[in-house]
């Protein structure tokens, strides 16, 4: 892939890679045997917030843990599952867990 030669080419120390999840999972996956680069870091929307494309939560948000809940009212169409569908999953089978009913 161009992308490939390109980043190997620059010999980079890190690859930031800025999509939402989880395709900046599995790109660092797919690439992580063609890249011998020693740190591929997946940081989201940062690039969107430092950019300023993307609105920042407001710092009480932030500083209470609802940024998630930002996002979700700013982009409901694309974020709705992942933060309501999947991350109750998630919450469940942590506190199963936890609880010591299920081992994962």
């Amino acid at each position: 892939m161009e992308v490939d030669l390109r980043i190997q080419a620059a010999a980079p120390d890190v690859v930031w890679v800025g999509m939402s999840t989880p395709k900046q999972e599995r790109w660092m996956y797919e690439h992580r045997g063609r890249l011998s680069v020693p740190l591929m870091a997946g940081v989201g929307a940062a690039f969107d917030f430092v950019a300023g494309t993307l609105k920042q939560a407001p710092a009480w948000m932030q500083e209470n843990g609802l940024e998630w809940f930002f996002r979700l009212v700013q982009e409901p169409r694309r974020l709705w599952r992942r933060y309501l569908v999947i991350g109750s999953k998630f919450l469940w089978n942590v506190s199963l867990e936890l609880s010591g009913w299920k081992k994962f």
